[in-house]
């Protein structure tokens, strides 16, 4: 019998909640590229830090607890990976972002922190690896401030 989840967005995570606008982990995952582009209060549910957003006042924050939970529950494990694999196709299928500037280059550097902290260093080196390449091939537009904080997001 599998243990209740640890907290709201251990539940999201592994299917079974919901985020405060009441959407699941599925109803997220299916957003279309234009949605992903246009909605700012999912990125937090999907990639949760243990610091409050700037962005999005009243967004969830990770305690240490349910982020162990998450860490150590196959569940939210694949519902992390699934939320890594559709924001991959996002960046892969869109190029807004592809510029100096731009919001994404915020929502990276939360992907990669989440991911370096929930999933492991082997997920947050590969999806540095994946939007670097897209950065790469569309001739280094991404300016080197957001670059540097990719990094250091990957390595701390």
């Amino acid at each position: 019998m599998a243990e209740a989840p640890a907290g709201p967005i251990h539940a999201f995570l592994t299917g079974g909640g919901r985020d405060g606008r009441g959407r699941s982990l599925a109803d997220v995952l299916a957003f279309d590229d234009a949605r992903i582009e246009g909605v700012h209060d999912f990125i937090q549910w999907l990639f949760p830090l243990s610091e409050p957003s700037r962005a999005v006042p009243g967004a969830p924050v990770l305690g240490a607890s349910e982020a162990a939970a998450i860490r150590a529950d196959p569940a939210a494990q694949a519902g992390l990976l699934a939320a890594r694999d559709r924001m991959l196709r996002f960046y892969a299928g869109t190029d807004g972002w592809l510029t100096a500037l731009d919001h994404n280059h915020l929502r990276i550097t939360r992907i990669l922190t989440a991911l370096r902290d929930l999933a492991g260093r082997d997920e947050a080196e590969a999806f540095h690896a994946a939007v670097l390449r897209l950065n790469e091939t569309a001739g280094s537009p991404v300016n080197p401030e957001s670059l540097d904080y990719w990094r250091r997001a990957v390595e701390a």
